[in-house]
């Protein structure tokens, strides 16, 4: 009862926030189209038409056609599939293994609390860009490299929140009480604190994926992400840079398309912060 009560107040503060529903639209909307894509694309966005080659926007071609004819409506679609399965495959295994890090640090406090979050300085003292870039210029390009690469080198910041969280927690009245009754130390973590540490998780969750879009498509853009045929936001930017003094829609649509998904994104997750931050009224 008391669940659905906080559910319901929740739900309710986030609903006030119009922003936050805006960008919740626009990123609900951006995943059926993300989902439906291969069922919708109105052309294989990897075909070649070299009677097509530079149209502009068109009934034909809503979006207008690149340097080798090919769809960007169709291609944006698709784009859109690859650019937020790498944003959450990346952010999920950078919240994964910073909720655990940022567990065992906080409940433990001890040498591996110590072990943990100098490591964790150390990765947040080396800029995340270069040192991502350092990585794929050794193991090379690839969507999955990126994915991996952009989870491993992010979870500092969820470590530092769950680590806060557990610090908070672990003092308080029932899991004091959960102790006194032998609980071990595995379901103390798991079934009393780790519940009740996972708010700010959720805000981080979505707003990283925003960073991974756009980190994405920027290292798309330099040839270093996701490889063509393969279309996404940041390659399709990139091929448009030869062209864009006769052919602007190569470079506004996907500027517009990563620029309104990462400001949804960013939306949407001030909009549950704010929700679920009980000091804000």
């Amino acid at each position: 009862m008391l669940k659905n009560i906080t559910e319901n107040i929740v739900w309710r503060r986030f609903r006030k926030n119009q922003l936050a529903v805006y960008g919740g639209t626009v990123v609900i909307a951006l995943f059926i189209v993300a989902m439906a894509a291969p069922f919708i694309v109105p052309y294989d966005p990897s075909a070649i038409d070299v009677a097509s080659i530079l149209r502009p926007p068109s009934f034909m071609h809503p979006l207008g056609t690149d340097d080798l004819g090919r769809d960007v409506l169709s291609r944006m679609m698709w784009g859109a599939r690859i650019s937020l399965a790498v944003g959450f495959v990346a952010v999920g295994i950078a919240t994964i293994l910073g909720v655990i890090l940022g567990a065992l640090a906080g409940y433990y406090r001890s040498w591996l609390e110590s072990l943990i979050m100098r490591f964790a300085d150390i990765m947040l003292a080396i800029p995340s860009f270069f040192l991502i870039l350092t990585v794929i210029a050794f193991i090379g390009p690839s969507m999955w490299n990126i994915m991996v690469v952009i989870g491993v080198t992010s979870w500092m910041g969820v470590a530092r929140l769950v680590r806060a969280e557990f610090l908070s927690l672990a003092e308080r009245e029932f899991v004091l009480a959960a102790k006194s009754i032998g609980a071990n130390n595995a379901r103390i973590m798991l079934r009393h604190i780790l519940p009740n540490a996972l708010s700010p998780v959720y805000v981080y969750f979505i707003l990283g994926i925003a960073g991974a879009i756009l980190l994405e498509s920027a290292l798309s853009f330099l040839g270093l992400g996701v490889q063509p045929p393969v279309p996404s936001w940041g390659n399709i930017l990139a091929s448009g840079r030869e062209n864009m003094e006769i052919a602007w829609w190569l470079v506004t649509f996907p500027g517009v398309a990563i620029f309104v998904t990462c400001l949804s994104y960013y939306l949407l997750g001030e909009g549950i912060r704010e929700a679920l931050d009980p000091k804000i009224k």
